[in-house]
């Protein structure tokens, strides 16, 4: 079979499978007819929008989690798979990372590097500190680990309620308004969906108490941006991701008070090329096999 990947560096960490013949593609160039599996680029959706132009296609192996913006494109009788799982630990240590940074007046230190101040006092730490955990799959149980070894007390929400034996109960969002106003921090981890599109809004953050946190590392859609600057100053943000992406020179969002913005880069680091070249590896051998694919989201299991 011949597989498609965008880049020589996750190629080469896949390295030789038998029954394979790796290509490259990245979406510019004329692609091989023969691609029977196609590995994207991550960054972009070029190949995605090219998708249609390979006869033979019959998996599309994506880099990421989410897959918003990606099922319209998938041809007839492709199976689409996520990786999910790849991005856990990292992400989860991104979130981690953006509420110490906050609640430590971290920005505020690089701001004034060079002159020795007091920063504003009220620092919080995470230990005794309410989070929740809004999206409770596997990136929410990451970060679940990570919180609960600092001391926090995790509340998680899903769509239904469950048991869980990291935190106990799992809330229904139906529980929200009564959880919210109980809350240090919020956490977004929500898949970017119809549904989602400007969940967290402004009667969301109307409901959470002054001084609260919201960290956004899901996609920048699921958060209503007007609703951010609107509450800005009273609430603190941490966004990884914004809408819209990536945020211009000049938008409200870079001088609102108490807003800290990454350039969505919570799962881009050096866990990521060795957990999707395994992941990879994986997928090409049940595929040979005839075995069911991982992570399918989308058209038939292959199994």
């Amino acid at each position: 079979m011949i597989v498609s990947f965008p880049n020589a560096e996750l190629r080469d960490a896949v390295g030789e499978v038998s029954g394979v013949e790796a290509v490259l593609w990245d979406g510019v160039a004329d692609p091989d007819p023969r691609i029977e599996m196609c590995v994207p680029d991550y960054r972009d959706l070029r190949t995605m929008h090219r998708l249609g132009e390979l006869p033979a296609l019959r998996v599309v192996q994506t880099q990421l989690a989410g897959f918003d913006g990606q099922l319209e494109l998938l041809p007839d009788g492709v199976t689409l798979c996520n990786a999910a799982g790849v991005h856990d630990d990292a992400t989860a240590e991104h979130a981690v990372g953006l509420l110490l940074a906050v609640w430590r007046r971290i920005p505020e230190a690089v701001r004034g590097h060079g002159t020795w101040q007091q920063l504003r006092p009220g620092m919080r730490s995470l230990a005794d500190s309410r989070v929740m955990v809004l999206g409770y799959g596997s990136i929410g149980r990451a970060l679940t680990h990570r919180l609960l070894a600092h001391g926090a007390r995790v509340t998680a929400v899903a769509t239904r309620a469950r048991e869980d034996d990291l935190v106990g109960p799992v809330h229904p969002v139906e529980e929200l308004p009564g959880l919210l106003p109980t809350m240090h921090a919020v956490v977004v981890l929500l898949p970017l969906s119809e549904r989602t599109q400007g969940f967290v809004g402004a009667d969301f953050l109307a409901a959470l108490p002054d001084g609260a946190l919201v960290v956004n590392v899901a996609r920048g859609g699921v958060v209503d941006t007007d609703a951010v600057i609107a509450e800005a100053g009273r609430l603190s943000f941490a966004l990884d991701v914004t809408d819209p992406e990536p945020l211009p020179d000049g938008h409200p969002l870079w001088d609102a008070p108490d807003v800290l913005v990454t350039p969505h880069v919570a799962g881009g680091t050096t866990a990521m090329l060795p957990r999707m070249s395994a992941l990879v590896r994986e997928q090409l051998g049940r595929y040979l096999a005839g075995h069911p694919l991982r992570n399918v989201v989308a058209g038939p299991d292959r199994g």
